[in-house]
């Protein structure tokens, strides 16, 4: 069947353009309000079943970090609220160390946090938001097989197999990582593609209540740094815990039974095997296999006037710095905010979105790379640390002038390429100042040994080097 929901271009008005959103998962489905709310006739595309009422919900990570740039962008369509309420805040990471002590780490300055929140409720109400606009349908089980770059059509399978042609005036492609929208973009000339595999895997285990209540502290994002791989847990709202452990494919491979797991969690994490329960740790482990992580980036993200990627499809980012849900969110947003600067015209609006977008996305990829690295590694440092409160004790007393990278990519929309350009500047600005303040304080301390030199008992050299080798540091 062919199904011309297009426009006829001789209608000025955009109240009867049809914007087709493929993908209906967090973005797509924030997306689709988003049109909806300025008059567009909207149909959504969704490949897999309606997750509203799905008995098992497949998917993706349980749990996500909503931050400061996704809830500006469910605000503007009147979501924030809604959200929020079923999050749980987490003020600061709380690091488990091997012998388990607890340290916390803040993310900000008092009164900010982040928020856990389940993907899947967000997911359901998101979708349920869209379907209250009456410009907006939801197609479920329509899987993308190809769409057309001349006219814009596509083809859709669904669930018993049968085809459908659609059209429409701007596609909008929410499909995720691996879209097929995406594809007809590759075989566009000077579309630039490229997606990298960290030889890191993830699992998620879960960590139930004990007596009715947490296992741990509920407000907090707990982490258990071990240098090449690490493991986090974020609170759910029915009291219980989402761990994923990030680990190399390799080490996965090396635990084959049961009994290597309790081995290596009373290696690594000992304090969580009575947690999470040795027979649950036992079974979930074997449950599913560790699932990947890829790296997407793109360029342009959009396709003359016809076709435009965000979220995963325009930039899959690894979940190191919990960005990917905002920054997608905060795609839905600068994409609305360019509509109304030049007057919802696609052709002038896709290029902008692209000059806009590109280097934020990217700059976002790979920060979240970068904190891979931090978040396993740098935790443990002495250095890594100091430098964390270096920051914030610089950014209470010189809010303006410093500002903590962290605390401009959360709790802040500043756009994430100047972040990073900013975070650069002040690092060296930082660096140099504490190597000055070390230099003076050496040279203050040489200057007064020689202006008031101590009272130094006459020692001959040959018995002062004895002396001075038995006080050396047994560290």
């Amino acid at each position: 069947t062919t199904m011309d929901y297009s426009t006829n271009d001789s209608k000025p008005t955009s109240e009867k353009k049809v914007v087709a959103v493929v993908g209906g998962g967090l973005v797509g489905a924030l997306n689709a309000c988003y049109f909806a709310k300025r008059g567009f006739q909207v149909e959504v595309f969704e490949s897999r079943e309606d997750i509203r009422q799905a008995k098992i919900v497949k998917g993706r990570s349980i749990n996500l970090a909503l931050s400061h740039r996704g809830r500006q962008a469910l605000k503007q369509v009147g979501m924030e609220d809604t959200i929020v309420s079923k999050g749980i805040p987490m003020h600061s990471r709380m690091v488990h160390s091997l012998n388990g002590t607890q340290s916390p780490i803040p993310y900000g300055k008092k009164g900010q946090y982040i928020l856990s929140v389940d993907r899947a409720n967000l997911n359901k109400e998101l979708l349920s938001a869209a379907e209250t606009y009456p410009n907006t349908k939801l197609n479920f089980a329509h899987k993308l097989l190809d769409w057309s770059t001349e006219t814009g059509a596509m083809t859709f399978v669904r669930a018993e197999g049968a085809k459908e042609e659609i059209q429409a005036d701007l596609i909008v492609g929410c499909d995720g990582a691996f879209s097929a929208i995406r594809k007809q973009f590759l075989r566009q000339s000077r579309f630039n593609y490229s997606q990298t595999y960290i030889p890191h895997g993830y699992l998620e285990l879960t960590m139930p209540p004990i007596n009715g209540e947490f296992a741990m502290k509920p407000n907090y994002l707990h982490i258990w740094p071990r240098n090449t791989f690490m493991m986090i847990a974020l609170p759910n709202l029915d009291k219980t815990f989402t761990c994923t452990l990030f680990m190399p494919f390799e080490e996965f491979e090396k635990v084959t039974t049961g009994d290597q797991v309790i081995k290596f969690f009373q290696k690594y994490f000992p304090d969580a095997i009575p947690l999470i329960g040795a027979e649950a740790l036992k079974r979930d482990y074997f449950h599913l296999p560790a699932q990947a992580m890829v790296s997407v980036k793109c360029s342009p993200y959009h396709l003359g006037d016809k076709c435009v990627l965000m979220g995963d499809a325009a930039h899959a980012v690894v979940p190191f710095y919990g960005q990917g849900m905002n920054a997608g969110f905060e795609d839905c947003l600068v994409f609305n905010e360019i509509m109304d600067q030049l007057n919802e015209d696609f052709s002038a609006v896709l290029p902008e979105y692209t000059r806009v977008r590109v280097p934020d996305d990217h700059a976002i990829a790979d920060l979240a790379m970068y904190n891979y690295v931090e978040m396993r590694a740098h935790v443990n440092s002495k250095w890594f640390l100091f430098r964390k409160y270096v920051d914030n004790f610089l950014h209470i007393i010189m809010p303006r002038t410093i500002i903590p990278l962290y605390t401009m990519v959360t709790f802040t929309r500043t756009r994430y390429h100047k972040a990073v350009k900013r975070w650069h500047w002040q690092d060296k600005v930082i660096n140099q100042g504490l190597l000055f303040c070390a230099a003076v304080s050496v040279a203050g301390g040489s200057y007064l040994l020689v202006r008031y030199p101590p009272n130094m008992p006459n020692i001959p050299m040959e018995k002062l080097w004895p002396r001075l080798q038995a006080l050396k540091s047994p560290f």
